[in-house]
């Protein structure tokens, strides 16, 4: 499951970064590592915040 939604969120990321400008590329790689992260830790069962 976990890899299913990393693939979905790669290709997400992929079509953000050739659609967009290198400002709005960088802030989308900030949101993807960051929505990741957040999946980790909520499928391994810890406090998000």
């Amino acid at each position: 499951m976990l890899y299913t939604i990393l693939a979905i969120l790669l290709i997400l990321w992929l079509l953000g970064m050739v659609t967009s400008t290198t400002m709005g590329g960088l802030i989308h790689v900030l949101l993807v590592v960051a929505v990741v992260v957040v999946l980790i830790r909520v499928i391994q069962g810890r406090r998000v915040l």
